[in-house]
């Protein structure tokens, strides 16, 4: 080849210019990405890659080549145009005449919804406008390819190799976390979810060898590596849900929440098959947990109670008047501290049961309060003939019940104190000792003031809503002794409506909404957990949080070294409250013997109670078969009405005649097994 024939090189360069087109550093790509609404695997798409390829031009650890390169150029720069262009300010719209009074009363109308610009990804509401510190969602789902997936389809590259390295790339380059629910509370801490690869790459065993304590020992290579990087444990140590930490430098906190899949920290009974999700759908399914509940710390048992206090912090910030400076003071309406219970209230183990009882004394029902969910059946004996010719017997369930006897109800806020002879008073939450045995009830029905059902003894601690509605049913009530709280509040009203809104945006999103026929209700129920399983993993979740937050207000001591009668971590807790989950449990069995009374009165009348489940026997294999209405069509007032919201009931379970009169006479609850399944083993 002759020099005139050989290629020009500079001509050379300029062919080859898409590959050397210039592009903005990593993270800047990153950020574009994000901003405009755009996940990394769209990114792959239009560009013909794969999201990891994606990632890693975003992590710099590779570089895009030739014409691919030209297109990503060509995509960030109209996404950095169209920000820009975002961004510049908007005339501002003229005045509008205000409109006329109208004659008759109009309904709000529904908000309008936007429409999305081209080329953008749409979010949901709860997905919008994130705090610019917490730009990236509340966690994020590690896999052992080290890709972190977040809230939107978000993918973040992680490079970490052990868990020091991880903590440190959470709280330096993640942007991961979640404001904090009230202006005198915390922001919650970043969340990192571990799958089974990602715990093997970072060192972790497959399974915990200590299944009581469910923790690391304090000599594993992990723990100990932690501790040389200045990183500490919580009390809890290094466990299927660990806290790793280091003190508040200037009021800024260091701490990163991890959650191990493979040692069980998304338990099955609370949040179904969340656990076996593809880590993307759990990384959304869980971000959709955190908006709409909070970000998880635990099991729902202790998120639950965690967002009592996220709601309702202890503390806030007051001005000292001797100093002028901002010190922490008592938020009024809130728990403030630990606060021991009446005698009545505590359970057993507690030290001022062991003071007053010696060890072993078993308490009778004059000395504890007994307020618990209903189990009972009723004495096959009392069958009518017309009731043993139906075919069927069919179970309503009330959904919710513990959530919808919080909301509203008054709780005590401070210490216990013990007054004789008093004058009772619906309004004062607190228990008292009184004797309802010669009130007369209806067998047909469990009795309202027991947990099992029947009829009681003699004088009995009983908890305001139980006490209050003896005096509505119409018996006198002269209470022998109390324990009152004279500083009290609704508590849990914000607590009930963020449980509120979280369960029925979920169910709206499986299909289920208030407000729909009852055929298309039940019909809407019997397919809801078919459609989505992140949803209704979800679901479980957010069901277990209100369960479980009631439950742990009286958290018993755990470990094989407790001995009774020493006091144990929980009673530290201002939320340690068994008189308040006292107080929501009976409201829950009043209401249910509100509604039952009520259909009493029309001839119908259960054969079991479990908690929030009644069965009744019908001539249909519905609750439409059985359930009363009025002469106009509608369901009865102050019956167990079919709908989604809570307080309202659904279909929970049919089986025969025969099938439920067999368990009543071998003394076993139809209610536990009405779907076919044991309902404590279900988490029901």
């Amino acid at each position: 080849m002759t020099k005139s024939q050989r290629p020009d090189p500079v001509d050379a360069l300029l062919r080859s210019g898409p590959r050397r087109t210039a592009l903005p550093e990593p993270a800047e790509r990153s950020r574009l990405r994000t901003a405009y609404g755009l996940t990394q695997a769209e990114i792959a798409e239009a560009l013909q890659v794969t999201r990891t390829t994606v990632a890693g031009w975003e992590a710099g650890r590779s570089e895009p080549q030739g014409a691919t390169r030209a297109a990503y150029a060509k995509l960030l720069d109209g996404i950095a145009g169209q920000l820009a262009q975002d961004a510049a300010p908007q005339p501002q719209p003229q005045p509008q005449p205000e409109p006329q009074p109208q004659s008759q009363p109009q309904a709000p109308a529904a908000p309008a919804a936007r429409a999305p610009q081209a080329g953008r990804r749409t979010r949901d509401a709860e997905q919008e406008a994130p705090d610019p510190r917490f730009v990236n969602g509340p966690l994020a789902v590690l896999d052992g390819d080290g890709s972190a997936y977040g809230a939107g389809g978000l993918v973040l590259s992680c490079p970490a190799q052990d868990i020091p390295s991880l903590v440190e790339w959470t709280l330096a380059e993640a942007r991961l976390g979640a404001a904090r629910l009230h202006r005198n509370g915390k922001d919650a801490d970043p969340l990192i979810v571990l799958t089974d690869a990602a715990a093997q790459r970072l060192g972790l065993p497959a399974e915990l060898e200590d299944r009581r304590g469910l923790r690391l020992p304090a000599d594993h290579a992990v723990v100990r590596r932690i501790t040389r990087a200045g990183w500490q444990l919580t009390q809890r140590g290094f466990g299927p849900w660990a806290r790793v930490f280091r003190p508040a430098e200037g009021g800024r906190r260091q701490c990163v929440q991890l959650a191990v899949l493979p040692w069980g920290a998304l338990d099955t009974r609370s949040w179904g098959g969340a656990a076996g999700l593809p880590a993307p759908e759990l990384a959304q399914m869980l971000a959709a947990y955190a908006s709409r509940v909070l970000t998880p710390r635990g099991s729902t048992a202790v998120s639950g109670l965690e967002l009592m206090t996220a709601l309702r912090p202890p503390t806030r910030a007051v001005k000292d008047p001797a100093t002028g400076a901002w010190v922490s003071g008592p938020n009024p309406g809130a728990l403030t501290g630990p606060a021991d219970p009446a005698p009545p209230e505590a359970p057993d183990e507690h030290p001022v049961v062991a003071a007053l009882h010696p060890r072993g004394h078993q308490r009778t029902p004059d000395q504890v309060l007994d307020e618990e969910a209903y189990d009972w059946i009723r004495d096959p004996e009392l069958l009518t003939d017309a009731e043993c010719a139906q075919p069927y017997a069919v179970g309503v369930d009330v959904n919710m019940a513990f959530a919808a006897a919080a909301n509203r109800l008054t709780v005590g806020l401070g210490e216990p104190v013990h007054v004789k002879a008093p004058a009772f008073d619906k309004a004062l939450p607190g228990c008292w000792l009184v004797d309802l045995s010669g009130v007369d009830l209806d067998p047909r029905l469990p009795n309202p003031f027991t947990p099992h059902g029947g009829r009681p003894e003699g004088p009995a601690w009983y908890a305001t809503p139980t006490v209050a509605y003896a005096a509505e049913l119409g018996h006198g009530v002269a209470p022998l002794e109390a324990y009152v709280r004279p500083e009290h509040g609704p508590y849990l009203d914000a607590w009930y409506t963020r449980l509120r809104d979280a369960y029925l945006a979920t169910m709206g999103e499986l299909g289920v909404v208030p407000g729909m026929p009852e055929g298309e209700f039940l019909a809407a129920m019997e397919r809801h957990k078919r459609t989505d399983p992140a949803r209704v993993a979800l679901l479980s979740a957010i069901k277990a949080t209100v369960k479980g937050g009631i439950g742990k207000l009286r958290e018993r001591p755990q470990g094989a070294g407790y001995r009774p009668g020493e006091r144990w971590p929980a009673l530290e807790r201002p939320t340690w409250r068994p008189d308040i989950r006292a107080a929501v449990i009976a409201t829950a069995r009043v209401n249910m013997h509100r509604k039952m009374l009520r259909l009493a009165a029309v001839g119908l009348h259960p054969i079991a109670v479990l908690s929030d489940c009644a069965v009744y026997l019908s001539d249909g294999p519905g609750p439409l078969d059985f359930l009363p209405y009025s002469a106009d069509g509608k369901p009865l007032a102050g019956g167990f009405r079919l709908g989604v919201s809570p307080g309202m009931v659904k279909h929970e379970g049919t089986q025969s005649l025969m099938w439920a009169a067999e368990l009543l006479e071998d003394g076993h609850n139809p209610a536990r097994h009405i779907k076919g399944t044991d309902a404590a083993a279900d988490g029901e």
